[in-house]
């Protein structure tokens, strides 16, 4: 349905198999291409503000002068928040299982920011969604890192694996902002350039 995006060379800066994957089901062609991108953040942003900052990071990364007239990118990041903190990816074993210990039980958001850009036109968003884990056992939580190593997950897990189908019990929002794309949003998005 993105007919008029043929004239656009469009590059997924995002080395995730999951946005890569969910991109394609969109009928988008493109390629994926990244920048390396040191993903630090004014500590006084608000969480809805961090993940756009980031994709912005992502994006800005493409400088103006490399980018062709018909190459579009697109970025996005995804962040965990509960209670107002932010839980990034996890650096070990015992560090995956404190965040997973910490939403045991628990509501929390999701949130991913997204960053559209051409030479001429740039947009941005966000979008969260809530998602409730049910009570988590010790084994399952251990079970579940070391089968699943979530070590590059905000929050420590992924929607799609194992714990999703397991432990939780609803989401409010999109399920695919969950997996690091809200592809509803980024389709109205894209109908626009």
């Amino acid at each position: 349905m993105l007919l008029h995006l043929k004239k656009y060379n469009i590059i997924l800066a995002s080395a995730s198999p999951r946005r890569k994957q969910l991109l394609a089901e969109l009928g988008i062609d493109f390629r994926v291409e990244t920048r390396t991108v040191e993903e630090h953040y004014p500590a006084d942003l608000p969480p809805e503000e961090i993940a756009v900052y980031l994709s912005d990071l992502k994006a800005n990364a493409f400088h103006v002068d490399e980018l062709s007239e018909n190459t579009l990118i697109i970025t996005a990041d995804t962040i965990v928040t509960l209670d107002g903190h932010i839980l990034g990816k996890p650096a070990s074993r015992t560090e995956a299982i404190e965040m997973l210990q910490q939403l045991s039980g628990q509501k929390h958001q999701v949130i991913t920011g997204v960053t559209v850009r051409t030479q001429q036109k740039r947009s941005a968003f966000s979008v969260s969604t809530d998602v409730c884990f049910k009570e988590l056992e010790p084994d399952e939580i251990e079970y579940y890192v070391d089968e699943f190593k979530p070590y590059d997950k905000a929050g420590a897990y992924g929607i799609q694996e194992w714990i999703g189908h397991a432990a939780i019990e609803r989401i409010e929002g999109s399920y695919f902002n969950v997996m690091g794309l809200p592809t509803h949003r980024l389709y109205e998005e894209l109908q626009r350039f």
